[in-house]
C-alpha cells in the first residue's frame, strides 16, 4: 500500500466517523426474538406453534418462507390509493401496531413531457422526508417520473415514541422481519399505482437499507427490470454485526446470540438467499459500493459481487473512493447521482 493510499484511507475513515456520530440519539434496546410478529405472517398459519423455543420456531419460519417466498411477500394491492398534491397515499397491505406506519406515504415527482416508464426510489435508513429529493428532481428533468417511498417506521410513519426509525432494524428480531416484509409489499404496491397511472417500463433505486428492501422486491417482482443498488451486501446480520451505524443494536444483541445463529434467523431477508432467483430473471442492475464503507463492509459488497459474476447477470459494477456516509456528501454524491441517471436513461 503506498503512503498516498494509505493516508487517503485514513482521512476517509477519520471522515466516515464523524458522520457517523454526528447525532448521538442512538438507544441500545433489549434482546427480543419477536416471535409475536411473527404469528402475523400467513405462513405461520401453516405451521404449529412452538412456545417453548423461539429460536428453533424462527428457524423454521424462515426456511419455511425460503422455500415458499412468493407466498411470505404475497400481498393484496390497496384499494384505496389517493395522491394529495404530489403525496401518494394508502394503507399498508401489512398490518401493524402502529396506526402512523401503516398509513403509507410517497412523494410523487413526475416528469414534464408523457412517459411510459418510472422508477420508484427507496431512501437510507434513518433518512428524513426531504433526503433524496434531488435525487428523484434530477431523475424527473431527465424524463423519469419517481416515487420516493417513506420507508417502514421512518420520517412521516414514524411512532410518536421514536426519534430514530429503530423498529425497521433493532435487537428485536421477528420486528425486523416484519418491516423488510412490509417495506417490499409497499414497494410492490407503489408499482400497482405506477401501472394504473399508465406506466409500464419500471426500474428501483435503493440506498443502503433501500437496496436490500429494492433487491428484495425485485426478486418477487417480474415488473422490475432496472435496477439499482446503491450499496450491496449478502446476509442483513453480517452488516448488523460489523457495521458502524449498527453497532448500538449489535451491543443489545451479542450477550444471546452470535453471528451465526443471528444469520440463521434473518435468513428470509437476506440478499444471498435470492441470488439464483434474482439472476434467472434477465434484469438489467448497478451495483454500486464504496472502497471505505465502514457500515456495508467492502468485503461484504465484494461477496456480492463475486455472487453476481459468478451467475453472469447483467448487470455493471461501480467501486466509489469514499465511504457509507461520505457518499452523500461533495463531490461523492454528484459521482453516484450521475452513475445511477446515466444507467436508468440507458436502460429503462
Amino acid at each position: 500500500m503506498s503512503i498516498l493510499t494509505s493516508w487517503y484511507g485514513r482521512r476517509m475513515t477519520e471522515w466516515e466517523n464523524r458522520l457517523a456520530f454526528r447525532t448521538n440519539n442512538r438507544v441500545v434496546r433489549p434482546f427480543e426474538w419477536g416471535v409475536d410478529w411473527a404469528h402475523r405472517w400467513p405462513i405461520a398459519q401453516r405451521l404449529p406453534r412452538n412456545g417453548h423455543d423461539p429460536e428453533a420456531y424462527l428457524r423454521l419460519l424462515n426456511r419455511e418462507a425460503l422455500k415458499n417466498s412468493d407466498d411470505f411477500f404475497a400481498y393484496a394491492t390497496p384499494r384505496d390509493f389517493r395522491l394529495e398534491g404530489d403525496l401518494l397515499r394508502f394503507t399498508s397491505a401489512v398490518e401493524t401496531p402502529y396506526p402512523e406506519n401503516n398509513q403509507v406515504k410517497a412523494k410523487w415527482f413526475p416528469a414534464k413531457k408523457a412517459t411510459r416508464r418510472a422508477v420508484v426510489v427507496l431512501p437510507h435508513w434513518n433518512a428524513s422526508f426531504g433526503q433524496h429529493a434531488a435525487l428523484c428532481q434530477g431523475l424527473a428533468r431527465l424524463g423519469i417520473p419517481a416515487l420516493r417511498l417513506s420507508l417502514p417506521y421512518h420520517d412521516l410513519r414514524m411512532p410518536p415514541e421514536l426519534q430514530r426509525a429503530d423498529y425497521a432494524v433493532s435487537a428485536n428480531i421477528g420486528r425486523t422481519i416484519d418491516a423488510t416484509r412490509q417495506a417490499v409489499i409497499d414497494s410492490r404496491s407503489c408499482f400497482d399505482w405506477l401501472e394504473r397511472q399508465g406506466y409500464e417500463s419500471f426500474g428501483i433505486v435503493g440506498t443502503s437499507l433501500g437496496s436490500c428492501y429494492a433487491f428484495l422486491a425485485s426478486a418477487h417482482d417480474p415488473r422490475l427490470g432496472v435496477n439499482v443498488f446503491n450499496h450491496c451486501s449478502t446476509y442483513f446480520a453480517d452488516v448488523v454485526w460489523t457495521g458502524l451505524s449498527t453497532q448500538h443494536i449489535r451491543s443489545g444483541i451479542e450477550s444471546d446470540i452470535d453471528l451465526e445463529r443471528l444469520r440463521a434467523a434473518w435468513m428470509a431477508i437476506s440478499p444471498m438467499h435470492y441470488m439464483d432467483r434474482f439472476g434467472s430473471q434477465g434484469k438489467k442492475s448497478v451495483f454500486i459500493y464504496a472502497s471505505y464503507d465502514t457500515t456495508f463492509l467492502p468485503y461484504l459488497s465484494k461477496q456480492t459481487v463475486d455472487e453476481v459474476r459468478r451467475r453472469k447477470m447483467d448487470a455493471k459494477v461501480v467501486e466509489l473512493p469514499c465511504g457509507h456516509y461520505t457518499l452523500g456528501e461533495t463531490p461523492f454524491k454528484f459521482i453516484d447521482g450521475y452513475q445511477i441517471c446515466s444507467f436508468l436513461l440507458k436502460n429503462l
